[in-house]
């Protein structure tokens, strides 16, 4: 069942990402550097979860479904970050999402995706009446939910195994 979770959380992320590929491309909502962390952290949720889904023993569910987690917390700290902070000023030069996006280069790799196009103050836009940062908020909640639902079902059947072992 926790492999179950974890194809669930990677097919959400994918469609979060391709979700937000649309919205850019064909409504023309421009993403900011925060917005481009949080993609990059739904990607390495949808890594860590695909791993989740192949795990070939119980820890490695556990781990992966830990990691899972840690990285939606993450996700909603950034997004959240996003709408109360970032959104209230122009730029997102120089910032720590700006400089994790140079220092990882993922904008010469895949720039349609992981470009920052427009200001902080302009991406935060409302999407179906909601502001698109607490829209990343309420997918990385939902996500960390998985996931720590995954985790607990991992633990409570390594416990079995582990019981039925002895």
């Amino acid at each position: 069942m926790s492999r179950t979770l974890h194809v669930l959380i990677g097919g959400m992320a994918i469609g979060a990402l391709g979700l937000a590929w649309v919205l850019q491309h064909w409504f023309d909502y421009q993403p900011c550097s925060w917005c481009v962390l949080q993609r990059l952290l739904v990607s390495a949720i949808v890594l860590v979860a695909m791993l989740g889904a192949a795990a070939p023993c119980a820890w490695a569910l556990i781990v992966t479904s830990a990691l899972t987690a840690m990285l939606s917390l993450a996700g909603v700290a950034v997004a959240l970050y996003q709408h109360q902070v970032a959104a209230q000023v122009a730029s997102c030069n120089l910032t720590l999402a700006d400089r994790i996006i140079s220092t990882l280069g993922v904008a010469e790799i895949w720039p349609a995706m992981f470009e920052a196009t427009a200001r902080c103050d302009e991406a935060d836009r409302p999407w179906l009446g909601m502001p698109f940062s607490l829209w990343g908020a309420t997918l990385f909640t939902f996500l960390g939910m998985g996931a720590l639902l995954a985790l607990r079902r991992s633990l409570r059947w390594r416990a079995r195994v582990r019981a039925a072992s002895f």
